[in-house]
């Protein structure tokens, strides 16, 4: 077979590619998922031997041009034909310079050609919603307003500065007066520093009106654009879920078992956009009706990457958690030798009931393996799942092989519908608090929509590291992340996404400031950095040395206590609280 190619096309002659323990020993990642038939747990691994092999296929993309127009993943799988030979079979994700099938590469999972009139039309359509997408986020008014926004948060700080001085020599005078002065002098005296302090605040007033004459029309104008932005953006997502329903009618996949179902079968209530184009659906498709036996996968990306700081060339990655792995059971049904691996003892962790306040009522009992490492959930049913995350811990697994531990893995491996589940949303790492994981594709998407359209309130409680004066407000201050500095976000009036807070102060100390946080928007750090930047609350958050806070403690002070959401099946409002536990 043609697509089938030695293994000597991608690794140096010198590598010890006869030692057959190399196919196995090791691996960095796992492909995996519960077989629908079995129940078992099927894994196909990363190797070394394979992940050398990817590399060797990077520097073959490196030596030719048409690979680096457009960033994209590639992967290979390393196969056994019926004689014992070791071959590599090679995929790309979606479109290659817009051809479906490339000589010498997987073909696109059958039934693409069947909608490749539709697929042309649709994708002229979504090219057109990006051009006038890049427009408006580029209007001469997002620079204006960032000029402007700058000088004013510079003239506000004097302002606070000055205030703030002549505030304290109000204090020493009111001391110095009630020691000097008696009866109707001192009343007199302190009638004018009130009077004073009151000028101070008339003062802050008409700074904020003038800032608000100066800044409110060009912030309606990025509104107006904003809000164009978000309408083409819901536009591409209906435009590319219609063709995508179209393609998922019609892709049909075999697995190891020769059985063939098609994306819509497999996934009845929907499957995101691309479902069925990456490189991992294709490949193992491929080798299951051509009998080939799969040993090893790797995927990696290469190219530009469409969103700043998202995916990095040379990278490896695992199954994608919302187009792949949902299929990846019936991918691996049947692949020989895997049950056997499946049985493997898999560790434990803790799940412990944390009895908190909540309005919808439990249905699954609470689960309690291990004291050691404690997962605690607020709130299960046959639905959702809600745990109260550690600080620490990350959400979901990172790309890296010491990445891999997480909420979500911790539960995959425990539940027995563990595979099945999706994070709604994600906490930072450090961050402790509420996250809630849907079990079923259908309650996932009816949850997020709910965040997309900020129906969700999620409230926060948070330590500042420094003394707050103001009592309440609302931050809006736009957010982007730095591609140079990464994981850093920061203000950008230019490129960044529009970003709301309103915060509340719960508790004042000498040297901190306990505030209850509500984002309206969910930007990735936004409480972190709307507490640190100068132009929001100027104090970072205790803990938070990514923005400036150098305090020794042990954790970030930042908690999620509470999110309120309606459930998409139960029809009632769900309140959940975890405890601050600091």
């Amino acid at each position: 077979m043609g697509l089938l190619h030695p293994l000597s096309d991608f690794l140096d002659h010198n590598y010890p590619i006869d030692q057959h323990y190399l196919n196995t020993t090791n691996p960095s990642y796992f492909y995996q998922g519960n077989c629908p038939q079995t129940g078992r747990l099927l894994q196909l691994p990363r190797t070394p031997l394979v992940e050398n092999i990817a590399r060797g296929l990077m520097q073959y993309l490196a030596s030719d041009e048409q690979y680096s127009r457009e960033g994209k993943m590639y992967g290979i799988l390393l196969v056994e034909l019926p004689d014992g030979e070791q071959r590599i079979l090679k995929a790309f994700s979606g479109l290659l310079n817009g051809y479906s099938q490339v000589e010498g590469w997987v073909p696109a999972i059958p039934g693409r050609d069947a909608v490749a009139l539709d697929e042309s039309r649709t994708l002229e359509e979504l090219d057109s919603i990006k051009q006038e997408i890049i427009t408006l986020q580029q209007i001469p008014e997002r620079q204006q307003y960032q000029t402007i926004a700058r000088e004013l948060a510079v003239r506000s700080q004097n302002l606070q500065q000055v205030h703030q001085q002549r505030k304290q020599q109000r204090h020493q005078q009111r001391q110095i007066f009630a020691t000097t002065l008696t009866g109707e002098t001192l009343a007199l005296a302190l009638a004018e520093l009130d009077a004073a302090s009151r000028q101070n605040g008339i003062e802050l007033k008409l700074w904020k009106r003038e800032v608000n004459q100066k800044i409110r029309p060009i912030q309606e104008i990025i509104e107006v654009a904003d809000k164009r932005i978000w309408e083409l953006k819901q536009l591409r997502k209906q435009l590319s879920q219609q063709l995508q329903a179209q393609m998922h009618a019609a892709y049909s996949l075999t697995n190891f078992f020769g059985m063939s179902q098609t994306l819509r079968e497999l996934m009845p209530l929907g499957l995101p956009t691309g479902t069925g184009d990456c490189c991992a659906p294709k490949l193992l498709h491929y080798a299951a009706v051509n009998k080939l036996q799969p040993l090893a996968m790797a995927e990696f990306w290469w190219g530009e990457s469409s969103r700043i700081g998202d995916k990095i060339t040379g990278e490896f990655y695992g199954a994608c958690d919302e187009r792949c792995q949902p299929i990846m059971g019936f991918l691996l049904s049947g692949i020989w030798g895997n049950e056997a691996r499946g049985k493997e003892k898999v560790e434990k962790v803790d799940v412990v009931d944390n009895k908190t306040q909540k309005s919808c009522v439990n249905i699954s009992p609470p689960l309690i393996i291990n004291p050691r490492s404690q997962l605690p959930i607020i709130y299960q049913d046959e639905y959702i799942i809600a745990i109260d995350k550690p600080a620490g811990l990350l959400s979901v697994p990172g790309r890296y092989h010491h990445t891999q531990d997480s909420v979500l893995s911790r539960l995959r491996n425990l539940l027995p519908d563990g595979m099945n589940l999706m994070a709604i949303h994600r906490l930072d790492q450090e961050t402790s608090g509420i996250l809630l994981f849907a079990r079923h594709l259908d309650i996932y998407r009816q949850i997020s929509q709910e965040f997309l359209q900020r129906q969700v309130e999620k409230i926060y409680e948070a330590v500042l590291s420094g003394y707050l004066e103001t009592k309440d407000g609302v931050i809006r201050l736009p957010l982007w992340r730095n591609p140079e500095n990464r994981p850093y976000q920061e203000v950008n009036f230019t490129y960044g996404k529009p970003s709301i807070t309103h915060y509340q102060i719960l508790e004042r100390q000498s040297k901190y400031t306990r505030v209850e946080f509500k984002p309206i928007t969910g930007r990735t750090h936004q409480i972190r950095v709307h507490s640190s930047d100068k132009m929001g609350l100027s104090i970072p958050i205790l803990g938070d040395k990514l923005y400036g806070c150098m305090t020794d403690v042990s954790r970030l002070h930042l908690h999620a206590r509470e999110l309120t959401f309606t459930h998409p099946k139960l029809d009632n409002i769900c309140k959940l609280f975890a405890k601050t536990p600091f």
